[in-house]
């Protein structure tokens, strides 16, 4: 297993709008194409509070980029992304890690 973290942060003001769209839209698209969420978190306390960060399980790289790509392709997410930044964007960054378990970690 891998992991991905991804960590986004938002346009001031636009936290409601980036968390709408991953509630009501992209987690339903990531379900078709097998893509596991392991959880998400809004930051309570630390550098910003206009951070999602979330984590995705994946069988391998191969697995990742099949996945995402289909992900990526697929012109539902390209309507709900449109749609969600008709009045402009919701993302300032985005950042993301690949991460490989230790031997002594809890999740393998």
């Amino acid at each position: 297993m891998i992991y991905e973290l991804r960590v986004y942060r938002a346009v001031p003001g636009q936290m409601p709008k980036l968390l709408t769209r991953f509630r009501d839209h992209t987690l339903g698209i990531w379900e078709k194409h097998g893509i596991r969420q392991l959880g998400f978190w809004t930051t309570l306390v630390g550098e910003s509070n206009s951070e999602l960060t979330y984590i995705l399980q994946w069988e391998s790289l191969a697995d990742r980029d099949l996945r995402w790509t289909a992900f990526l392709n697929d012109p539902a997410w390209h309507r709900a992304r449109d749609d969600s930044e008709r009045d402009g964007s919701i993302v300032a960054t985005i950042a993301n890690q690949l991460l490989a378990p230790t031997d002594f970690s809890a999740l393998k």
